[in-house]
């Protein structure tokens, strides 16, 4: 693929969209792309990450149980996976396989430290969003424990494994 077509694909992931024209050229320059078969894996549920990928062709399924259940997610085109990946290497949550012939660009902890080094604002905007995210999560669990509270009485009873 082309740098363009490339840096064309990571503005439309949300986290790549607050980067500027700049920043998205270094990413795209730096990254690597992936092909992958349908029924290629990508990466396996507890494996250590190396980075994000933004699907750029295809879709690629995360599956988060071994047990056949339905695919929890799909991401197709744009969508990024492994948002905490581009960070730090962490363990995959998910097993991420390809539903049809797709390509990947993988962003590695590296790159996007070199980034926000070389970006000082694009990582401004992307701790802000990252932010907003967080405290709209944080306002969403506390809405769940309401609830359940609610649901419970005042005291939310203790599993019978806690008590002793």
């Amino acid at each position: 693929m082309a740098l363009e077509d490339d840096i064309g694909i990571l503005m439309q992931a949300p986290l790549f969209s607050l980067l500027d024209r700049d920043a998205l050229r270094l990413v795209a320059f730096a990254s690597e792309s992936r092909t992958l078969r349908a029924g290629d894996t990508l990466f396996r549920k507890g494996d250590r990450s190396d980075g994000g990928y933004v699907v750029s062709r295809g879709a690629i399924a995360l599956d988060v149980p071994d047990d056949g259940s339905p695919t929890a997610f799909i991401a197709g085109p744009g969508s990024l996976i492994g948002q905490a990946a581009l960070f730090t290497r962490i363990e995959r949550p998910a097993t991420a396989t390809a539903r049809e012939p797709s390509t990947v660009i993988r962003v590695s902890p590296s790159l996007m430290r070199r980034v926000l080094e070389e970006f000082p604002a694009a990582a401004a905007a992307m701790h802000e969003a990252m932010a907003q995210d967080l405290t709209r999560l944080t306002r969403s669990l506390e809405h769940v424990r309401q609830k359940l509270i609610a649901i419970d009485g005042e005291e939310i009873p203790v599993s019978r494994g806690e008590e002793e």
